[in-house]
């Protein structure tokens, strides 16, 4: 999901890194489902891609089928 929204933002890796103060292969290995963001990590990723973190939350909750 977050290759989406880093896509849709027409950003690189390395950008969207830089913007939400993360290193590059951290932000890959997140992107992979290798790691999992703390909330602090989700609300710089937010920041860094103009959105709001419950529009993530939201967004990741219907992908697993959570919400209705």
């Amino acid at each position: 999901m977050l290759r989406r929204y880093r896509e849709a933002a027409g950003v690189s890796q390395e950008a969207l890194a830089a913007r939400a103060e993360l290193h590059r292969n951290y932000v890959g290995l997140l992107e992979r489902g290798k790691q999992v963001p703390t909330l602090l990590v989700v609300e710089k990723l937010a920041g860094a891609l103009g959105m709001t973190m419950s529009s993530i939350i939201r967004d990741v909750e219907k992908e697993d089928g959570k919400t209705k």
